[in-house]
């Protein structure tokens, strides 16, 4: 199942978590993420940055000094929450990768219905964001996209979705051993850009690696998700210039 992507003109990401910001907002409505930038100073790069994301990926040119992103996550009891835009999964420390050299580890994922991201105007029934931290601060986030196979159901989301708090504010402790890996396609190329988070604060200075290959989502686990989310994507924003880059 697809969904024509519609491109908003917004220039405005983020996906540290709804504590960390200061106002209300929403994805909908007087709080949604046409007035974003309008709810509070902090959130003014929602309306002013010049490199936002999510984007709509087409005419990415192929680098091919590009190195492959080494994963090391470890599998381990998770935390999920309820942030009141999102379910969160909260990861213990100890899981990382390794991306143009540099060390990024793993803080927590979290989901979008329907995906943020666009392929040639497409977007995807959900996605999944790995939001990845340096030791420097620096950020970087994984982007997976998922697509409905009916008799495909994710293993790994098998051993989460009973756990899916369906009330803000609220969590779950996952004692089973939940590898992040699991939501990772087999084939690792990627597209990447400079952008921003997709929820305000709207920060810039992300380093985003969206893999090309999709995941697949039964529909039943869908529905689960879309029983507490209906919609919590950010529009498209325009790209100003940037180059997309792609891996082999």
């Amino acid at each position: 199942m697809r969904f024509p992507a519609i491109v908003i003109l917004v220039l405005g990401f983020a996906t540290m978590t709804a504590a960390q910001s200061t106002a209300y907002w929403d994805y909908a409505g007087k709080t949604g993420p046409l007035r974003w930038g309008d709810l509070d100073p902090a959130y003014k790069a929602c309306s002013k940055g010049r490199e936002q994301s999510p984007v709509d990926i087409r005419h990415a040119y192929l680098n091919k000094a590009l190195q492959p992103i080494e994963f090391h996550y470890l599998a381990g009891p998770v935390t999920v929450e309820n942030d009141g835009h999102t379910v969160v999964v909260h990861v213990r420390p100890g899981s990382y990768i390794v991306a143009n050299g540099v060390r990024y580890d793993l803080v927590q994922f979290h989901f979008h219905n329907p995906s943020e991201e666009a392929v040639k105007g497409n977007l995807s029934d959900m996605d999944i964001h790995f939001m990845h931290k340096s030791s420097d601060g620096k950020v970087a986030e994984i982007a997976v996209r998922l697509s409905e196979a009916q008799n495909f159901p994710n293993a790994t989301l098998a051993m989460l979705w009973p756990h899916l708090p369906a009330k803000p504010g609220t969590t779950e402790q996952v004692s089973a051993m939940v590898n992040p890996s699991g939501l990772l396609p087999a084939d690792r190329s990627y597209w990447t850009y400079m952008g921003s988070l997709t929820t305000p604060p709207c920060t810039e200075g992300v380093r985003w690696f969206v893999f090309q290959a999709e995941l697949s989502i039964s529909r039943r686990q869908l529905d689960t998700f879309a029983a507490i989310y209906k919609m919590n994507a950010r529009p498209l924003q325009v790209l100003r210039g940037r180059r997309i880059e792609a891996s082999e």
